[in-house]
């Protein structure tokens, strides 16, 4: 049965546990004891009988020489095998081993079980740890199968070893650290976005950042033997503070927990047995634990369970000034209410500013919304006149002419008519009948300045007075080098260059942040600038921490941050970002192919801001550790209208 309901994870698969069992030519009798006696929702069983060796049953005359496996598929309904039987392929196998007969005898008994597990319609099968530093045989056998997959999972057991220097784990020969041996394998297979890892979690563990690169990996299991369980003073099995928190994190990404080994807690005598006379599972303790960690877990706040179905989904950047938007968009922007508070506070500080106390009740402000769409900063602009007691004339320009059509109801609705002036009008072609003093624009990208905001700021700051301010007064671009298997296996899937070259908004969500972000454009209003445009250049240097271990960069998570006017920020860079607001989610910008970085060797990244006479697009490419192709935007329609 589940691990437990709690608010927003109900669509999760980390809500299953599993358990691994040995080998067992009674399948019907082990799911009977294990799920309906131990409550585990599957089983990770072989499938084989591990003395089955292809050599020892060969040439003894026999074409029909039946498979020792676990039992018919007419055992079990289709449905039972899908969904509470992962299948364990034989621990035994080295497909690179130096003995001839043990490699050949490998590989005819790992196809030999998938084909197997195929034919069960099982969801998943786990492979077991590639032996010694070599596995390219390995890798080529699975590729190779990969290849004919449709359903089936294959799952690659890595040990979760340390990888520091002090009181090393025993991983592979030659490997101290298990993602090392997860990243070679995982490049020779030509077909790897159909793997994925199960993690052994050992009784000690790496350090926080080394952990961290896991997040952004293709993880579905987490393998936790019995012996990392600590005693608590009870008497029952409990895990340490560190695995627990790695727990949390597995359980936020959709990872599921498989219990393994034999129970090594004497737990208390109790009345465990129910009037038949069945006993409790020995493993019953460590999976109610396991449970019990999972109903820990904090119910999702309303907006992120709004949110769950565009984690790592990738969608093309929004382009309101080639596009109209529609409705449902401004609805979504409009519920962000975090962001029109700060706005509120920022136009609040500026009115203060520019009229004083003794002045309010003769002077008027005259205030611009550019790009006022259905009028939320219409209104955050009248509040905050009415909160200070300043006296405010306002225009609403707006090209959107379904947007001004809702414009021109709200202005009636809320009798504003005295009050706001409605221009239907691109605000870069527009004739001002006089200047305003304050400047109030919602242009921001997920970059910053992706959505073409320095361009359209730069076009309306002629019917701005020379002392006036402009909110947002600056913003400023953000990357950060990140590990995103999921988003690069989407974007390889189009299997075309177009989609490496575009950037995405994405909610990342299985990713791991490598190194803190560093900025990378910054826009002042009023731009004082004589540069002839806004064409920018940026050369970043970034340093994974000593401990990290290495890891791969799949692509760049962006982000901006903003000065709406002196101390109020609007923002997304994660040290920053605004509290509760959802208005914008982060860009990435992949990598065609995928760069490894090792804490001494830095990573150098350029970005440049193109412009041409009618669009703006990015380039972007590693030149250290590994030179990487130059990746243009430019040809497609990205920020385009000018």
């Amino acid at each position: 049965m589940p691990l437990g309901e709690r608010g927003g994870w109900e669509r999760s698969e980390s809500r299953y546990c599993g358990v691994e069992t040995d080998f067992s030519d009674d399948v019907p009798s082990l799911l009977s004891f294990h799920i309906s006696t131990g409550g585990f929702d599957y089983v990770l069983a072989p499938l084989m009988n591990p003395s089955y060796r292809p050599s020892l049953v060969e040439g003894n005359g026999s074409d029909t020489q039946v498979l020792p496996v676990s039992g018919s598929d007419l055992v079990l309904a289709p449905s039972q095998w899908s969904s509470h039987v992962v299948g364990k392929i034989s621990s035994w196998i080295d497909l690179d081993s130096e003995d001839e007969v043990l490699r050949m005898d490998s590989e005819t008994t790992l196809k030999q079980e998938i084909a197997w597990a195929t034919h069960l319609s099982l969801q998943a099968c786990l492979l077991p740890t590639p032996k010694g530093t070599s596995c390219a045989n390995y890798a080529r056998c699975v590729n190779q199968i990969l290849q004919g997959l449709t359903n089936l999972q294959l799952w690659l057991r890595i040990p979760l070893a340390k990888s520091d220097g002090d009181s090393m784990d025993a991983t592979s020969e030659g490997l101290n650290d298990s993602w090392e041996q997860w990243n070679l394998f995982r490049l020779l297979c030509e077909h790897d976005s159909k793997l994925s890892v199960a993690l052994d979690v050992m009784s000690t563990l790496p350090s926080e950042t080394s952990l961290g690169r896991w997040m952004g990996e293709s993880v579905r299991a987490a393998i936790i033997s019995t012996d990392s369980f600590l005693t608590n003073a009870r008497g029952y099995p409990c895990l340490s503070k560190r695995h627990q928190k790695l727990i949390a994190g597995f359980f936020d990404h959709a990872v599921q927990v498989v219990v393994s080994g034999n129970p090594v807690h004497n737990l208390p005598k109790a009345p465990d047995s129910n009037s038949e006379g069945t006993q409790r599972h020995p493993l019953r303790s460590y999976l109610d634990y396991v449970a019990y960690l999972f109903q820990k877990m904090e119910s999702l706040p309303e907006q992120e369970r709004i949110e769950l179905g565009y984690r790592d989904f990738l969608q093309a950047p929004l382009q309101p000034l080639m596009d109209n938007l529609e409705a449902q968009t401004y609805e979504t922007f409009e519920r962000d209410s975090a962001k029109y508070i700060q706005y509120q506070r920022a136009v609040a500080k500026a009115l203060v500013d520019r009229v004083p106390d003794e002045k309010a009740a003769e002077l008027t402000t005259v205030l611009m919304v550019v790009g006022a769409g259905r009028g939320p900063l219409v209104r955050a602009s009248l509040q905050a006149a009415e909160e200070t007691d300043r006296k405010l004339k306002v225009y609403a320009v707006e090209k959107n002419p379904n947007a001004v059509v809702t414009l021109h109801n709200l202005v009636k609705m809320e009798g504003w008519e005295g009050i706001v002036t409605i221009i239907s009008c691109d605000m870069r072609f527009w004739n001002a009948p006089e200047q305003a003093d304050i400047l109030v624009s919602e242009l921001l990208g997920s970059f910053g300045d992706n959505e073409l905001s320095p361009e359209c700021l730069d076009g309306a700051q002629r019917f701005l007075k020379p002392d006036g301010i402009s909110i947002p007064s600056s913003y400023t671009s953000f990357i950060q080098p990140v590990t995103a298997s999921k988003l690069y296996n989407d974007v390889k899937a189009h299997k075309d260059l177009a989609h490496f070259e575009t950037p995405y908004v994405v909610k990342l969500h299985s990713v791991a942040r490598l190194a803190p972000s560093q900025s990378v454009f910054t826009f002042t209003h009023p731009n004082l600038s004589t540069k002839a445009n806004n064409q920018r250049y940026k050369k970043l240097r970034f340093n994974l921490p000593s401990d990290a271990g290495s890891a791969l960069v799949h692509g760049f998570a962006g982000y901006f941050d903003s000065v709406l006017y002196k101390d109020v920020h609007l923002g997304i860079e994660p040290t920053t970002a605004t509290p509760n607001m959802f208005s914008w989610f982060p860009i990435f910008f992949p990598l065609r192919k995928p760069v490894e970085v090792h804490p001494d060797s830095p990573l150098e990244v350029h970005f440049w801001r193109c412009c041409g006479s009618s669009k703006v697009w990015y380039e972007w490419s590693v030149s250290s550790p590994t030179p990487s192709p130059m990746h243009n935007t430019n040809g497609r329609s990205y920020w385009v209208g000018l």
